[in-house]
This record gives structure tokens, C-alpha cells and sequence, in this order.
């Protein structure tokens, strides 16, 4: 099986089992097991009527929400942890809303691109949004005295996809109350899904704080995407086959690189391969 269908199924197993509490959907009721204790690695909305387990960065903002500032060491090493083994590779194959993404890219309409124009400036949008709505901003920036989990509240599309929309379709209570908030992360998300049909995963290239964090982590993670510069013949065919226009030298050690594995699967010599799968 080609390396892109089986990342497709891993992404959707992976999916209905980290969303797959059917009551939820079906009763507008958020999961409240002991299982929400703790949190998977990627973006997951904790409101996700489906949701089994907790997101990390709303679990993190949770925790700078606390009255009095205390240095959030479980999520640091769970972050720590969890970027050391896997990287972004968490991104291209462990995230409900990098699938969603996928699927809208895969849409045969438009001509597609795979970054936006100035991408050398926007891609560092990232990390200016973790910093201002997941450090800054859960601390003191949004809320005054009353803390909020800011990229949550203001900015997570993936919990108005997941979270919101599902719990509104089912309670009529919730829906009489949606007011502006709403409808301005209603266009935040409506504004990525129809740039995701035509720019590959605008959101994890731009905006998504979980991707700055585990970014970080790339050159060094345990899953990394390696390549035999002995064997390589300069073909090019990694470079053109990459998703986010990454050359053959920045393959896996980039930040930006989500160890998607079309580079493996394009490399005619393979000479590029998942770390343990080296000839």
C-alpha cells in the first residue's frame, strides 16, 4: 500500500477514535469520562460532543488560566515528550483538522498552490499566535481579572467545526444564544475551509500554535525522514512532490515539514525513507 493511502487510513482511524463517542452527537452531550483527563497529541476539541480525550493546547491554556501563575510542567512535559518521538509528524498524521484539510486539497477544483504569496513572512503567523492567544493572551492580554483560554474563545477552528457547529445543531438553547463570537469564528473557519480547497492546510502552515510547538522539535525528533545523499541523483522529484515546497536539504529537519511521506513515495532511487526503514 502506497504511503499516502496508508497515512490517509491512520488519519481516519485515528479520528473516529479519538472523536468516535457517538451518544455525544447524538444527545448534544460532551463527554465527561475519565478518559478527558488526558489528552491526545493533536488538535482535538475538548466541546467535541465525540471528543474521548482532551486537546493539548486547550489543556495548557487551562492551566495558565489558574488564579496565580504556575509553570504548567505536566503539559511542558507532555509536549516535550510527545514532540521528542514524533515531531510534526504529529501533524501530518495524528490531527482531525489537518485531515479535514487534506480532504478539502483533494478536491478536484481550482488550480492548487502550495503556499500563499509572502509565505516566507505569514509562515511565522504561527508562532505569533501562540505566543499572543495561547501564552499571552490565556495569562492576562484577553479577559481582564477573568482569564480565558484566548485561542479557544477567539481563534480554534477546529473547535467551531468539531465543537460548536455539532452542539448547536442539536440544542436549541445553545443556538438562541450564538451571538457575535460565534459568527466570527464561524467565518475564521468557513475563510480556511475554502483557502484549504485551493492552498494546501493554510491553518497548519499559518496559524496553528500546535504545529509552532512541535516544529521545534523536528531535528531532533525519534520519527524523522531520512535521506541518503550518496544515492541521490538530483532528481528533484522530493523537491516537486512536497506538499509545502521543501528542498531535499530542509526534508524533515524544517519546521515546516509534517513527515508526510510524499517525498518517500516519489524518490525513483529511494533514497529517502522513515527512520528504522534505511536499506
Amino acid at each position: 500500500m502506497k504511503t499516502n493511502k496508508i497515512r490517509l487510513t491512520v488519519q481516519l482511524i485515528y479520528t473516529i477514535l479519538t472523536n468516535g463517542y457517538v451518544f455525544g452527537f447524538l444527545s448534544g452531550k460532551i463527554y465527561r469520562g475519565k478518559l478527558k483527563y488526558a489528552c491526545v497529541p493533536g488538535l482535538n476539541c475538548y466541546s467535541c460532543p465525540g471528543a474521548v480525550a482532551s486537546c493539548p493546547l486547550g489543556a495548557l491554556q487551562a492551566l495558565l488560566n489558574q488564579k496565580g501563575f504556575q509553570i504548567p510542567f505536566a503539559m511542558l512535559g507532555f509536549f516535550f515528550l510527545a514532540g521528542s518521538l514524533l515531531g510534526r509528524f504529529i501533524c501530518g498524521w495524528l490531527c482531525p483538522f489537518g485531515l479535514v484539510q487534506d480532504l478539502l486539497y483533494k478536491i478536484p477544483v481550482f488550480r492548487k498552490k502550495k503556499r500563499l504569496p509572502l509565505h516566507h513572512i505569514l509562515k511565522h503567523g504561527k508562532y505569533l499566535t501562540l505566543f499572543l492567544f495561547v501564552c499571552v493572551g490565556s495569562l492576562f492580554l484577553f479577559g481582564g481579572f477573568a482569564k480565558v483560554p484566548a485561542f479557544c474563545k477567539y481563534i480554534c477552528p477546529s473547535g467551531t467545526l468539531l465543537g460548536a457547529l455539532p452542539l448547536l445543531a442539536t440544542n436549541e438553547l445553545l443556538r438562541s444564544q450564538a451571538g457575535g463570537l460565534f459568527f466570527w469564528k464561524l467565518g475564521i473557519l468557513l475563510l480556511l475551509l475554502l483557502l484549504s480547497v485551493k492552498v494546501y492546510r493554510p491553518f497548519c502552515q499559518y496559524l496553528c500554535p500546535l504545529g509552532a510547538i512541535y516544529g521545534w522539535f523536528n531535528r531532533f525528533s525519534l520519527v524523522q525522514v531520512h535521506w541518503e545523499k550518496e544515492r541521490c541523483v538530483s532528481c528533484g522529484a522530493c523537491e516537486r512532490a512536497c506538499p509545502v515546497s521543501l528542498s531535499v536539504q530542509e526534508i524533515s529537519r524544517s519546521p515546516e515539514c509534517i513527515r508526510c511521506g510524499k517525498c518517500i513515495e516519489a524518490c525513483p532511487e529511494d533514497c529517502l525513507h522513515f527512520s528504522g526503514k534505511k536499506r
